[in-house]
């Protein structure tokens, strides 16, 4: 079975970039906005521990998931193929 590269990377992006986001606010919640560069801080350039920087990680989380999930579904696809074409000789 094959995967649907958009629909897989649409769905990583979503996945990636609001778990991201979530993630940000329930640090702001019970840590507050310490405006603190963590490590992914460090990858995606402007984020940050802030309301802003949560909007900014979620651009960056949302583009790097559409990235990953397209090269990933893509991987899958092209596996399976070879898979399946071995196993039918």
């Amino acid at each position: 079975m094959k995967l649907n590269v958009k629909a897989f990377a649409l769905t990583a992006a979503l996945v990636w970039g609001l778990g991201l986001f979530c993630l940000t606010w329930w640090v702001i919640a019970f840590d507050g906005a310490t405006g603190e560069v963590t490590l992914i801080g460090h990858l995606y350039r402007g984020y940050s521990i802030s309301p802003i920087g949560s909007f900014i990680g979620l651009a960056w989380a949302l583009a790097d998931g559409f990235v990953g999930g397209v090269v990933f579904a893509w991987l899958y696809n092209f596996f399976v193929g070879r898979c399946e074409q071995h196993s039918v000789k």
